[in-house]
């Protein structure tokens, strides 16, 4: 599933195609795309057509971008396999398209913005704007104080200029939860995601069943600026591309895959100690470690 970075990826080519840009018009394929959305498919289209897109913004896994003087937005959530891409106007159309807007922008011209879902668990919606709770900008992206009701419950994200690591801590710590679960809560921390949840508690040493509340401040704090250096690298390198569904506006794959240290190397070398990464199942998932560097905490009698 797509997590922070290759969703900011996506979001950061979008925003200068689609900021100030008019919708010509929208054509709904499939219904299933629109299962966030109050209406139907030519209600999503009636909606949009004629207005002006605003920007592209960023909380999570959330994309958003604000329709001018309407107090809405149209919101993007990718699921496993969504994809949102540029494509020139009357160009034939995507395998798995589901939702195409054709829009003018006034210096880029005429573009198409295509959703793409090879396995139809991401949306698009149409969603009501709602101040944040913080009073701070909703995401990135925005200096706008809103969010989506939708994304009003996720958390910010660690690299979020308003996210507060201080309020982590107090959260994490008064949970017995493994601390892997922590970082995967998004009303906690949002964007984080499987695979860099397994490298930040890799380069923090950290095992990933590790109660939260037996944490000490300064080890949580560490965690967090693991998290954020992985989320940092990641964006450099475009986020990580297992398939040919993991792509940017321009269809691009990126290429943090090639500097995971613990995710996905289950039987291969630890880069810090050479002892075999392990991997064991974890909330319908699975958790990549080093079994050496990140010992198992010590069972409480």
């Amino acid at each position: 599933m797509p997590e922070l970075p290759e969703v900011e990826v996506v979001r950061a080519g979008l925003a200068p195609a689609v900021s100030g840009a008019t919708v010509l018009g929208v054509a709904v394929l499939d219904e299933r795309a629109l299962t966030r959305h109050a209406g139907d498919g030519a209600d999503f289209e009636r909606a949009l057509t004629g207005r002006v897109l605003r920007t592209a913004a960023r909380r999570g896994k959330f994309l958003w971008m604000p329709v001018h003087g309407a107090g809405e937005a149209v919101v993007a959530h990718l699921g496993m396999s969504g994809q949102l891409l540029l494509r020139a106007p009357g160009s034939p159309p995507e395998r798995h398209e589901r939702v195409r807007l054709d829009i003018a922008h006034p210096d880029h011209g005429d573009l198409a913005v295509v959703f793409a879902d090879q396995r139809t668990f991401g949306s698009l919606a149409l969603d009501a704007l709602v101040p944040t709770a913080d009073g701070a900008a909703g995401g990135w992206g925005t200096d706008e104080a809103v969010v989506p009701t939708q994304v009003a419950h996720i958390a910010r994200d660690p690299l979020d200029p308003a996210f507060v690591d201080a309020a982590f801590v107090v959260a994490a710590r008064r949970k017995r939860s493994a601390i892997k679960r922590i970082l995967l809560d998004q009303t906690v921390a949002s964007g984080i995601g499987n695979i860099y949840a397994d490298e930040a508690l890799w380069a923090a040493r950290i095992h990933p069943e590790t109660p939260a509340a037996d944490m000490s401040t300064r080890a949580l704090r560490r965690l967090l600026a693991e998290v954020r250096s992985v989320l940092e690298k990641a964006l450099a390198e475009g986020g990580t591309s297992f398939d040919a569904q993991y792509v940017n506006v321009n269809g691009q794959a990126g290429y943090f895959a090639h500097s995971l240290n613990a995710y996905g190397r289950t039987g291969q070398p630890c880069p810090r100690c050479g002892h075999p990464i392990v991997r064991v199942g974890f909330m319908n998932r699975s958790s990549h470690y080093c079994a050496h560097c990140q010992r198992r905490p010590r069972a409480v009698s």
